[in-house]
């Protein structure tokens, strides 16, 4: 199921990218970056093939896309920031959500934020959501563009890169990096179902 699912999205992706090429690649990076989880495991890898067939540049494969993913991370800083915290102040208990959740993370931005952006810009999954949590705790947003940038477009590179290198094998790309995925996703489920259990008992002894 899931191999079927990243071939048509493959296919989705390869089509936009071979009409549009550069404003498709930045568009796509864009629709990721707002935390619509669409794979950028394929569009930089297959925009690395199109600068292997010399239709591309590789430098501006990797702007476009780190373009792209600043623009669609502005979309999701600011319904964080403008809308983020009130929402879940108001309704998070209903998502185990505390007061001392959201301190924590306002916390941990103003310490952690600028390396907090950047590295998760290199990581499957997390880059896809990292920058709603950016908004709520309210990171500058100077700050947090040239952080989502820089990590951005060395992600971009890197995927464009290994899909020039292979050439006529970049397909085979997206099954495998999305295995690393399904190890993230794994460590996510573990740390949610501690995460509730944590706030559950919290909720029995109040």
């Amino acid at each position: 199921m899931l191999e079927k699912l990243i071939g048509l999205l493959a296919g989705f992706v390869i089509a936009f990218i071979s009409r549009w090429q550069y404003t498709g690649i930045a568009v796509l990076m864009g629709i990721e970056s707002a935390c619509i989880p669409l794979p950028s495991e394929i569009i930089m890898p297959f925009s690395g093939y199109l600068v292997f067939q010399g239709t591309l540049n590789l430098w501006l494969v990797a702007l476009a896309g780190a373009v792209g993913c600043v623009v669609g991370s502005w979309v999701a800083y600011v319904v964080g920031a403008w809308g983020g915290r009130p929402l879940i102040e108001r309704y998070g208990k209903y998502l185990l959500i505390s007061h001392s959740d959201l301190d924590m993370a306002d916390r941990w931005f103003q310490r952690h934020g600028d390396i907090t952006i950047f590295v998760g810009r290199l990581l499957p999954v997390i880059r896809t959501f990292i920058a709603f949590p950016a908004g709520v705790a309210r990171m500058p947003l100077w700050r947090f563009t040239l952080y989502t940038f820089t990590g951005s477009f060395i992600w971009c590179l890197g995927l464009a890169w290994i899909g020039m290198k292979l050439g006529q094998h970049w397909d085979t790309l997206g099954v495998w990096f999305h295995r690393f995925d399904a190890v993230i996703v794994a460590l996510f489920a573990v740390a949610l179902v501690a995460y509730v259990w944590r706030h559950v008992r919290q909720l029995r002894r109040s």
